[in-house]
């Protein structure tokens, strides 16, 4: 009898520890929706008061449309005094920085607009600064890279080593071209050679347009070269050296904005914004054993499908420095 009653004291201990360790996982899940939710309202256009919104674009670059719905909404935003944009990227698709340029350019008109450089901001990422009204760059900062490149790989060596053969049938000898499966013609070289000169008068035009100088007088630029935040100063492809501070400071001379305005972090709006949570809150439901599977939703395979994406088509105005430049 004593050992039954020992028995029924200890299941009730391990149900009320358990009970205690739901809970706790509940609030833990529960405080960081909240967090989140914050968050979300803190560094968004839900932000009612008066303020300058920094904008963060890193990485490659994209004709990216919620980000280009996010600038629409800041030139409506009542509260919106100012905009950062803070610069970190190395470039990307030619179309992605007309895409990003024309935005910048559309929002410039309704409120002041500055770029903040950091540690790379060249090629595509450049266009972005030049769609601003005023360039702030770290002395270090690597920028310029101005051009229009398109690479492919060919495999033709490895498929005779191999045996293999790539069979096609085309409408006509410049459909499809370049190829990774067969070498370049001349006609198709020449063709590629027009496409490119194309896209580096167009982005030379804009440096032209917006730094009012004249291209062919700066060592490089129409090379495609990379300079410091330094020497882009001395050549008039920036304006001013720093950093947050610096970009502010324009803003409250030359733009008067209120020097007392709060910084707020803008992003764009995305379907997934909430992925996180219902990943914390997936893992969480593990926890106290509820249908985790429900939560979790499809969110593992649109990661894998999202990988998958990455893939690289058309011109780009990226900047990767080669062997002799690491």
């Amino acid at each position: 009898m004593s050992l039954e009653v020992d028995s029924i004291l200890d299941r009730r201990r391990l149900r009320r520890r358990l009970g205690l360790w739901r809970a706790l996982a509940i609030v833990a899940a529960l405080a960081v929706v909240g967090v989140i939710a914050w968050q979300q309202i803190e560094t968004s256009d839900l932000v009612r008061d008066k303020h300058v919104a920094r904008v963060s674009l890193t990485g490659f670059i994209s004709e990216d449309r919620d980000q280009l719905a996010m600038f629409e909404r800041l030139e409506k935003a009542s509260s919106v005094a100012g905009v950062i944009l803070f610069v970190n990227s190395p470039g990307g698709t030619t179309t992605g920085g007309e895409a990003l340029y024309g935005a910048l350019r559309k929002l410039a008109a309704k409120k002041p607009l500055v770029a903040q450089f950091g540690t790379v901001a060249a090629s595509a990422a450049y266009i972005a600064g030049l769609g601003t009204d005023h360039i702030v760059a770290r002395g270090n900062t690597i920028t310029g890279s101005v051009g229009v490149i398109m690479q492919w790989p060919e495999f033709t060596g490895l498929m005779d080593k191999v045996g293999v053969k790539m069979n096609e049938v085309k409408s006509g000898p410049l459909k499809a071209t370049p190829s990774p499966f067969q070498p370049l013609d001349p006609a198709s070289k020449a063709l590629l050679d027009e496409m490119i000169a194309d896209g580096q008068r167009w982005f030379l035009s804009l440096v032209t347009e917006r730094r009012k100088l004249e291209t062919a007088s700066v060592p490089g630029l129409e090379q495609g070269r990379v300079y410091s935040g330094r020497r882009a100063l001395e050549l008039k492809l920036v304006d001013a050296i720093g950093g947050e501070a610096e970009a502010m400071r324009w803003l409250v001379d030359v733009r008067k904005v209120d020097k007392d305005l709060k910084i707020v972090d803008w992003r764009p709006k995305r379907p997934n914004d909430w992925s996180l949570t219902r990943l914390t809150a997936g893992f969480l439901a593990e926890v106290v054993s509820l249908a985790g599977e429900r939560v979790m939703g499809d969110a593992p395979e649109r990661l894998s499908r999202g990988l998958g994406q990455l893939s690289l088509d058309g011109l780009v105005s990226v900047w990767h420095p080669s062997k002799s430049e690491q």
